[in-house]
C-alpha cells in the first residue's frame, strides 16, 4: 500500500557529515547563475518520468541555462531542503507541499514572489482551479505553481453492504450516526479506521470543523493564534467526534488496524466495514489489492456530510489540493525557471502524462480527457469536486510546522482513545507551540 501524499523511500547517506559534504558539492554562490537551474523534487519513479519529459522539452529550446532534476526521498528531502534555503546555496525550484510547510520558508525571506509571473500570464493563472492556488498563496502573495495532481479527502462506501442493509450513503451527519446504528446492530463496522496512525484520524476533525465554522478557524491556528484550539466551534467539533466515537462509529478494534498494511481498506473490500474516510488514493489502492471489489461495481463515494447548522460550505473538501513546486528567493536562473513553470505545468502534453499516469490534474477545461481514461467515472467526479470547491483546505499536518503537528497528532489520538476530553485540548501541548515557524 503506498499512501501518495507521504512517501516513505530513503536515501541514505544525507545525515550528518554526509550531509554537509553533499550540501558543499552543489556549488554556486548565492545568486550566480551557473548555466543550470537546479530543480529538487521527491523520489517517486513513475512521476519522475512525467518530471524528466517535461524538462527534456524545456531543454530543448535555446535558454541560457537548463533544468536538471535532482530527486530525494521524502523525509532527506525536508532535512535537505530546510538547511539548503537557510544556506544561502538553495536549489532553484523546489517541491513543496505548499500551506505552513512552504510559509515557513517565505517568512524567512527564502522564495521568490511568483504574483508577476501570474499578473503578466493571467491565461496561465486562469488555467488552474482557483482554490488549488490558493494553497501556495500567503497574505495575497502567489509564491508556487502547481505541479502534481489533486487528492482530496472524500467518503468511500461499499454499496453491496448498503445494498443489503437496505440504505443509502449519508448527506448529513444525522445520517452518517443513523447508520452507525443500523450497521453496528448487523454486526457491521460502521467506518473503517486504521487508528494505529494518527493521519488517519485526523481527516475526521478537518472536516467536521470545516462544516461547523467553515475554514476560518484553522486557518486562525495556522496562521499563528494560539487560543483559536480553544475556540467554541473546535470544542464543539470535538465533542461531535468523541459522540462518533462512543456511538461505535469505528468499532471497537480501530487501535489494531494498519494502513500501512492494507487493514482500513482490507476491511472495506471484505464488506466488513461500511465506510472509509480516505485520501482519493485509497481507489488506486482498492483497484491495485482488490481489483474485483472495484470492477464489480461495489465501490461508491460521495462527499462528506453536511452538518445542520453549520456554517461551512458544503461544498469545500480537505486533503491534498497539489503539489507545488516554487522558486528560491536566492536563485541565480530564476527567471529561467519562471519560463520553464510558465511553459511546462499547464502545457497539454504535461497534463496528459499525469492523466496517463493515474493524476487528476488541477488544470481546467480537461473534463474530456478524464471521460476518456480508464477510471474515467471517479477521476471525472474527483475533478468536478474539486473543480468546484469554495474552499480546499491542505491536511493539517502539512499545513502546520513539524513540531506543532505533532504535538497535535499526539492529542488527537488520546482523544480517540478517550485519555483527552475535547474541552482538554484546547489547554494541551497543541497550543504550547502554536506560532513557532522555525528555519533553519
Amino acid at each position: 500500500m503506498v499512501r501518495n501524499r507521504r512517501l516513505s523511500r530513503v536515501v541514505a547517506g544525507l545525515t550528518g557529515i554526509g550531509l554537509a559534504a553533499a550540501l558543499a558539492a552543489c556549488g554556486g554562490d548565492s545568486g550566480a547563475s551557473d548555466g543550470t537551474v537546479r530543480l529538487w523534487a521527491l523520489e517517486d519513479g513513475i512521476v519522475n518520468e512525467v518530471q524528466q519529459a517535461s524538462i527534456d522539452r524545456f531543454n530543448e529550446g535555446d535558454r541560457d541555462a537548463e533544468v536538471e532534476l535532482q530527486t530525494y526521498g521524502n523525509d532527506p528531502y525536508k532535512e535537505r531542503l530546510r538547511t539548503a534555503l537557510g544556506s544561502g546555496n538553495p536549489p532553484d525550484i523546489f517541491f513543496n507541499w505548499g500551506g505552513g510547510n512552504l510559509k515557513e520558508y517565505v517568512d524567512a525571506g527564502e522564495v521568490r514572489d511568483l504574483s508577476g509571473l501570474f499578473e503578466d500570464n493571467p491565461d496561465f493563472r486562469d488555467s488552474f482551479i482557483p482554490s488549488v492556488l490558493e494553497v501556495a498563496t500567503l497574505d495575497g502573495t502567489a509564491y508556487g505553481v502547481p505541479m502534481r495532481g489533486t487528492q482530496p479527502v472524500v467518503l468511500y462506501y461499499n454499496k453491496a453492504v448498503f445494498e443489503d442493509a437496505g440504505v443509502e450513503p449519508p448527506q448529513t451527519w444525522d445520517d452518517l450516526l443513523s447508520l452507525v446504528e443500523t450497521f453496528s446492530g448487523e454486526g457491521i463496522t460502521p467506518i473503517a479506521l486504521a487508528g494505529t496512525q494518527a493521519w488517519t484520524e485526523l481527516m475526521w476533525i478537518e472536516y467536521i470543523l470545516d462544516r461547523l465554522a467553515g475554514p476560518e478557524v484553522f486557518q486562525a491556528i495556522r496562521d499563528g493564534d494560539a487560543s483559536a484550539w480553544g475556540d467554541p466551534a473546535m470544542v464543539e467539533a470535538l465533542t461531535m467526534l468523541r459522540e462518533l466515537i462512543d456511538a461505535g462509529g469505528f468499532g471497537d478494534a480501530f487501535q489494531s488496524v494498519d494502513y500501512d498494511a492494507g487493514g482500513a481498506s482490507a476491511i472495506l473490500a471484505r464488506g466488513d466495514a461500511a465506510m472509509h474516510l480516505m485520501g482519493t488514493w485509497e481507489y488506486t489502492n482498492q483497484l491495485s489489492e482488490s481489483p474485483e471489489f472495484v470492477e464489480g461495481g461495489d465501490l461508491g463515494w460521495v462527499p462528506f456530510p453536511t452538518i445542520e447548522g453549520g456554517s461551512g460550505d458544503p461544498s469545500n473538501v480537505v486533503g491534498n489540493p497539489a503539489n507545488m513546486y516554487s522558486i528560491s528567493a536566492d536563485s541565480g536562473n530564476a527567471e529561467v525557471g519562471e519560463d520553464y513553470l510558465l511553459e511546462q505545468m499547464a502545457s497539454e502534453e504535461y497534463v496528459d502524462e499525469l492523466i496517463e499516469i493515474g493524476d487528476v490534474p488541477v488544470v481546467v477545461g480537461i473534463e474530456d480527457k478524464l471521460a476518456e481514461t480508464a477510471n474515467a467515472e471517479h477521476a471525472t467526479w474527483v475533478y468536478d469536486l474539486v473543480l468546484n470547491a469554495q474552499s480546499f483546505q491542505l491536511s493539517w499536518d502539512q499545513d502546520l510546522p513539524s513540531d506543532q503537528a505533532t504535538r497535535m497528532l499526539e492529542q488527537l489520538t488520546a482523544v480517540f482513545l478517550g485519555d483527552q476530553t475535547p474541552e482538554g485540548v484546547r489547554r494541551g501541548d497543541v497550543r504550547s507551540v502554536a506560532g513557532r515557524h522555525p528555519i533553519g
